[in-house]
């Protein structure tokens, strides 16, 4: 009797827990938020392909889009971006500059640059302004989309041989003033008003202008505004 009934006890004591009320817990997972795109790009046609390709793209939505620089940083300003994917070259400001003010003012947004060949010096002013990728013209829609969703997750967009080619582009030999002054010639200015800009008499503005050409070993001074602007120089 005794035996039977400490039996009985270790049994119900081994068994006991299994008999606990077994509560179920239903995980809800809360759906991943769209990375958000804008698409900064002159040509319409180009944009409105990237824009089309983009929109095919599970997970991501393109926001807005823009013809000039002004229009991007009013597009951004506006929706909040998580990446912009601008043409380097664009009528207002380029790509660079549009990049510079989004880390001023929006640091969240990656900024992707659709450019051609960009030289070594381009690339390395493209990354101090805080641009995360680069990407050719002609980019598959794939590859689009994997560098969207690379730079929105943080990482970097930069084939191998852009990296060495920044590393090793040269310092600009200009002046800050030849610097500035052929920042002015970019933008069509002769000496005389290059001198009326930056206070400076007409002789002095022409001689900045021909130093700077002499030092670039240009032909004149749209080749000097082309050699540097390509070096990333101005």
């Amino acid at each position: 009797m005794c035996k039977d009934h400490r039996c009985r006890r270790r049994w119900c004591r081994r068994r006991g827990p299994d008999r606990r009320e077994q509560r179920e817990y239903k995980v809800e997972t809360v759906p991943e938020e769209p990375i958000r795109v804008l698409i900064a790009e002159d040509m319409q046609l180009l944009r409105e392909a990237i824009v089309g390709l983009l929109s095919l793209e599970p997970g991501i939505v393109v926001v807005a889009e823009a013809a000039d620089g002004p229009g991007a940083l009013a597009a951004a300003q506006q929706h909040h971006p998580d990446v912009a994917v601008v043409d380097v070259a664009m009528p207002g400001s380029d790509g660079i500059e549009v990049a510079a003010v989004l880390r001023e003012q929006l640091p969240l947004c990656r900024v992707l640059i659709l450019t051609a060949l960009p030289g070594p010096g381009m690339v390395r002013k493209a990354l101090r302004a805080g641009v995360v990728g680069f990407l050719p013209k002609d980019v598959g829609a794939t590859q689009l989309a994997d560098a969207v969703r690379t730079v929105a997750a943080g990482g970097r967009v930069l084939p191998p041989e852009l990296a060495v080619a920044a590393m090793e582009a040269t310092l600009s030999p200009l002046t800050q003033r030849e610097t500035e002054v052929l920042r002015l010639a970019a933008t069509g200015a002769g000496p005389d008003e290059i001198a009326t800009k930056l206070f400076i008499s007409y002789g002095t503005a022409r001689n900045h202008l021909t130093a700077a050409v002499a030092k670039l070993n240009a032909r004149n001074r749209i080749d000097a505004v082309r050699i540097a602007t390509e070096q990333g120089w101005l």
